[in-house]
């Protein structure tokens, strides 16, 4: 079993920041891809950054500039710090990961989501 876990949403005025945690845990030998999504309500989930395991970034034109994605190999561990929040910001966020449980075997995993609203 391979779980992820966020943490660190909440409510935050426009223009504040907040910084998100994804922590993996279970039977993992290596974690390839990480990535953080958001869904606003009534909305599509979106791909907002990724992360590879050598910490090649990418991110949506939405945030770029804005929010910073990092991980912490050692500790299996993603972070999101968002910072200029604007209300359309305002979404449930997923950390994904592609984890290796034994040698050739992938899974994707997702977490249950986290919160953050950025209120205006």
């Amino acid at each position: 079993q391979v779980q992820l876990v966020e943490s660190g949403g909440g409510l935050v005025q426009a223009g504040g920041s907040l910084r998100l945690s994804c922590a993996a845990s279970g039977s993992i030998f290596r974690i390839k891809r990480m990535a953080w999504y958001s869904q606003a309500p009534g909305k599509q989930r979106e791909l907002d950054a990724t992360i590879t395991s050598g910490s090649t970034t990418n991110y949506a034109d939405s945030v770029k500039g804005r929010f910073t994605i990092s991980r912490d190999n050692a500790k299996n561990m993603a972070y999101l710090q968002m910072n200029s929040l604007k209300p359309e910001d305002t979404a449930v966020y997923y950390c994904n990961a592609v984890i290796v449980t034994t040698p050739g075997r992938y899974l994707a995993v997702w977490g249950q989501g986290t919160l953050v609203t950025a209120s205006s």
